[in-house]
């Protein structure tokens, strides 16, 4: 660190003590020893200045760089110390001070951002061959009722399930479903993913937990959430104007005289509470579609035969929409189904398909099947206007519908029914092609 002041200030006090020294062996050579004598004290005490302005500067600086090795910062730097002598130092222990401040904040982002996560987080950090707590976000320590301990063997007093299932691999890697027992409930099932990372001279093992049956329960209130909007949505669009005729029809029967205005009037409000009734009725149906739909009565069936009736009952249609049908359906063995209820589900099918194509010039679509890991695969795609990315997590919701006369049950009701069979039901979208997907086992 080149400080020229500081440099120049010891040059000429050196100077000055030799040029002292150099007087006094003179006076000593010309036998002037009391003047030597007076000399040579002068010369001790210029010395002894000269160690403590040294001593001073050194200790300034050794006292400065152990703040700065031990990460404290608290020291005020002194005003005259930040110019001059010291500027460099001052400028080195200000950067280092911001750039402390700086991770401080980065690292309570950070913990804040661990803390408000639902699911549960433990990272560790390896010190010599033992394991410390490095962070527990409050999701980890409220949900096994652990308190916010500094070293693995005391988180084992709590979860020894846990701790020796990780301890079994060797703190590797893994992911899988533990079962783990919260003070005195029943076990309870959670998502382990762990992971292990370093960085410099620091390992860290990083553990996520997450509670199955938290995870349902959310998904199943979400649902739940979801199918009363659209409950309370469609009962208020009948009720509302079911009230307001009703108010309507109440007010004019009140009248002394009717005239034939006013009956007409009745004649208008009734037929209104009777097509909104209707509407309800039918809602009502479809909803118990839904929620009482039968187990399936399964027999073994050529998927042959299920596709020609399939598409008998659909050819009119696809040929009054100018729809080219391309289908890759040859195989000649038979499936576990129940034939009317996945009839159903490949005519939903293709009914989506024929209204997406609606607006196309060049109208296409494709039926296929194959077989692969012992599961076989029935594909339903066109080339139609695909699914709007904004409603691609509700095209399995029931109700939730598109179409001016839809009814908003058709792919939830197929979704329900290849479940029923045990399988599923997923969709593809892209720019060029849109593809159901049935999965049977």
């Amino acid at each position: 660190m080149k400080n020229w002041k500081f440099y120049n200030a010891f040059f000429v006090r050196v100077l000055f003590v030799m040029t002292l020294f150099f007087i006094c062996f003179f006076l000593i050579y010309k036998m002037f020893y009391f003047n030597a004598l007076l000399v040579g004290f002068f010369a001790f005490l210029m010395l002894a200045e000269m160690y403590f302005f040294v001593k001073n500067q050194l200790q300034f600086y050794d006292r400065t760089l152990f703040s700065i090795l031990q990460n404290d910062f608290s020291t005020n730097f002194p005003e005259e110390n930040k110019r001059d002598n010291f500027k460099s130092l001052y400028l080195l222990y200000e950067t280092l001070k911001v750039q402390q401040q700086e991770q401080k904040s980065k690292e309570l982002i950070y913990r804040s951002l661990l803390n408000n996560i639902d699911s549960a987080a433990l990272i560790l950090e390896k010190e010599n061959d033992d394991w410390n707590i490095f962070l527990m976000n409050d999701c980890f320590s409220d949900l096994f009722k652990v308190p916010k301990v500094s070293h693995w063997k005391y988180l084992k007093n709590y979860l020894p399930s846990l701790c020796n299932e990780i301890e079994k691999t060797e703190f590797g890697e893994l992911k899988s479903a533990i079962s783990i027992k919260i003070e005195d409930q029943d076990l309870q099932t959670f998502m382990l993913q762990t992971s292990r990372t370093q960085t410099y001279n620091k390992e860290y093992y990083i553990i996520l937990l997450d509670s199955i049956q938290r995870v349902i329960e959310k998904k199943e209130k979400e649902a739940w959430i979801n199918l009363m909007k659209i409950i309370s949505h469609e009962l208020m669009n009948s009720l509302t104007p079911i009230r307001a005729l009703s108010q309507n029809l109440l007010h004019i029967v009140d009248q002394e005289n009717l005239e034939e205005d006013d009956f007409d009037d009745i004649k208008s409000s009734i037929s209104t509470i009777i097509n909104r009734s209707d509407h309800l009725q039918v809602f009502v149906e479809n909803y118990r579609k839904l929620a009482m739909l039968p187990t399936p009565s399964k027999q073994m069936t050529p998927i042959n035969a299920l596709f020609d009736d399939c598409l008998r009952i659909m050819s009119p249609i696809l040929k009054a929409e100018n729809i080219e049908l391309i289908s890759d359906i040859h195989s000649s063995r038979s499936i576990l189904i129940d034939k009317n209820q996945m009839e159903q589900v490949i005519i939903n099918l293709i009914t989506n398909s024929v209204y997406a194509l609606k607006e196309k010039n060049e109208k296409k679509m494709y039926v296929s099947s194959y077989t692969e890991n012992n599961r076989f695969f029935i594909t339903i795609s066109d080339n139609g206007k695909g699914i709007d990315p904004e409603i691609q997590d509700k095209v399995f919701l029931p109700f939730f519908t598109t179409r001016k006369d839809g009814a908003g049950i058709g792919l939830t009701l197929s979704k329900n029914i290849i479940e029923a069979h045990g399988g599923y039901l997923s969709y593809q979208t892209d720019e060029d092609k849109t593809s159901f997907v049935i999965c049977l086992i």
